[in-house]
């Protein structure tokens, strides 16, 4: 930015505020284009800076929306104006003291995520972010949104209000809520409901083997659960936004909607359904922590940079851990499934070797250019922060239920989180969040937050579960260890995984290679398993490949067998206290 630009940002005259006003039409859906119009009138100042977000909000990578940017122009009444780019995401347009400048651009959709947009002939769906200008230094001012559908059977759905007696027409308080109101308009289906005297809207798009009521009626039990641990709901009105896909997964958060991605035939298998059901609770459950309750770093988003904060282990690790305990409250699943549950988000943790490189608040720090940027050697180096978060949140949770005789959890970490920072919307600093979790725990936690927060030491389950009459077993397998996976890729066995000092690593086979046989007799990604449990550790292998086209032969010496599997089971003989703790813990007892 140049120092003129900051100066006409920093002097507004508060007589003279413009309007700004969006229209955004799709006359052509099948060429993926959004023709949108952005309308200002009175701008004050003799250059119009607009910006493009790079990124959104919930969405930690910087993705470039302007990419999708194309035939901008600006215009007056009478005339065309003339306009520069300066920057990735930066446009300046002379505006000649016009009353009225009206800027015309395309943004190409063709990207169905929760967080990109999408437009065809079945549909139109948009984040802002992706498809809105702002104006720097008139992002607190009110902005109007007319949609126009290509015909008359499109709908539009989003959680902005609407415009009265104008059509299809809807108002944001500022930029940061259009952002945060995605838009869905077609034929979806659109279902109203009401959760403690507040209405809800359920829109779905695409065909799948859900059954709406008992959809419906699971999502209000999860609303009414996670409502009464914060005390009440702090909105008027909540959309559920659907999209089912034939493969997909994803959420979203925003302050009054969600969007969510989902198998369309992953409704019908219980486990799977379960499954879809933590997704909703999870991003339900960020329109407390994270929408509201959010680190000092993420109060003023910044849309053209990174946004840094050692913090996202508290806002998506704490949440992961609730959305595996939401719907044990709400009674859709029992305590054997829940512990079951955890069982195998030990299992993902500890079969992660990036949990001996990568400390988790480095992973929340390092998310812009790692989590969401995955590559051959990701699951080496890196520990998502939801995972390994959800973890320490587990430890932290029961950690303060053994201290106050389950009087006292994480719960009240989020009330109180709630009452100091979330209410108002102010952010909080680490060392507020720990000052919090302490003031709950009424104990000293900076040995335990240094240790894991800060460095890869393994964590103690046991210890932290052993309370609870519950202790963590690890199984084993009778395949010795080779250290790769691979799947079938047009007929090929490709390697996509080489996990660090492993046998196959110490010889040279990397991601990337064709496996073509073991010992001589052709192998795939189906039989390999099966195949090495003829062998034992110590065993060495012939593995032939082709690396980069050239034909390789690799004596493999395989390890001993490794722990593929942890399962949380009752101890032996467990106490009354430690009974009475557990039932506390899950609310109900466990019948094994």
């Amino acid at each position: 930015m140049t120092e003129a630009t900051a100066v006409r940002i920093n002097y507004r005259p508060k007589e003279i505020q413009p309007t700004i006003s969006y229209s955004v039409a799709m006359p052509q859906p099948q060429t993926h284009l959004f023709e949108v119009t952005l309308r200002v009138v009175n701008y004050p100042f003799p250059i119009l800076d607009l910006k493009f977000p790079v990124w959104t909000p919930g969405s930690y990578m910087i993705r470039e929306y302007s990419r999708h940017l194309q035939n901008f122009s600006a215009t007056t009444i009478s005339e065309v104006l003339s306009c520069r780019k300066v920057s990735k995401n930066h446009w300046q347009v002379e505006t000649n003291a016009a009353s009225e400048i009206t800027i015309k651009y395309r943004i190409f959709a063709n990207e169905l995520t929760v967080r990109t947009n999408h437009l065809d002939t079945t549909h139109g769906y948009f984040n802002g972010a992706a498809l809105f200008f702002r104006l720097p230094g008139f992002d607190k001012l009110p902005i109007h949104v007319t949609i126009v559908p290509p015909n008359s059977k499109w709908r539009v759905t989003t959680a902005l209000p609407s415009v009265p007696q104008a059509e299809n027409t809807f108002i944001a308080a500022d930029f940061d809520t259009l952002v945060d109101s995605p838009f869905e308009i077609g034929t979806h289906q659109l279902y109203n409901f009401e959760v403690l005297g507040k209405p809800h809207e359920l829109a779905i798009w695409g065909e799948g083997n859900y059954q709406v009521q008992q959809m419906i009626a699971d999502i209000q039990k999860i609303v009414e659960v996670e409502a009464k641990m914060f005390g009440g709901l702090p909105y008027d009105k909540y959309l559920f936004l659907l999209h089912v896909l034939t493969q997909g997964y994803g959420g979203l958060e925003h302050k009054d909607s969600t969007s969510l991605i989902y198998q369309r035939f992953g409704f019908r298998d219980r486990e799977k359904y379960e499954n879809y059901l933590q997704l909703v609770a999870h991003e339900f459950f960020h329109l407390w922590n994270v929408k509201r309750i959010r680190p000092k770093a993420l109060e003023v988003f910044d849309y053209d940079n990174e946004n840094y904060t050692p913090s996202l282990w508290f806002c998506e690790g704490t949440t992961s851990y609730y959305d595996l305990l939401i719907p044990l409250r709400a009674g859709i699943y029992d305590a054997k499934t829940f512990l079951n549950n955890w069982s195998k988000e030990i299992t993902r943790y500890l079969t992660t070797p990036g949990r001996n490189v990568q400390p988790l608040a480095e992973s929340s720090f390092d998310a812009w250019i790692k989590l969401y940027r995955q590559d051959a050697n990701s699951g080496n180096c890196q520990m998502s922060y939801y995972l390994k978060g959800e973890m320490v949140s587990l430890l932290l949770d029961l950690l303060i239920r053994k201290r106050h005789n389950n009087q006292r959890s994480l719960d009240d970490v989020m009330l109180q989180m709630w009452e100091q920072f979330g209410k108002q919307e102010i952010g909080y600093t680490p060392e507020q969040l720990q000052q919090v979790i302490e003031s709950v725990a009424q104990t000293d936690l900076s040995n335990f937050l240094q240790r894991y927060l800060s460095t890869t030491e393994k964590l103690p389950f046991n210890e932290y579960l052993e309370p609870f009459g519950l202790h963590l077993v690890s199984e084993g397998t009778e395949e010795p260890f080779l250290g790769i996976k691979i799947s079938t890729e047009n007929g090929r066995e490709i390697v996509k995984f080489v996990e660090s000092d492993s046998p196959a690593q110490i010889v040279g086979i990397d991601t990337g290679d064709e496996i073509l046989a073991i010992n001589g007799i052709k192998t795939t990604s189906n039989s390999l398993s099966d195949r090495l449990k003829d062998y034992q550790g110590g065993d060495t292998l012939q593995i032939t490949v082709f690396h980069q086209d050239v034909l390789y032969t690799y004596p493999v010496i395989l390890g001993s067998p490794r722990y593929t599997k942890y399962l949380i089971k009752p101890v032996v003989n467990p106490s009354s206290t430690q009974r009475e703790n557990l039932a506390a813990w899950l609310g109900t007892p466990v019948n094994w």
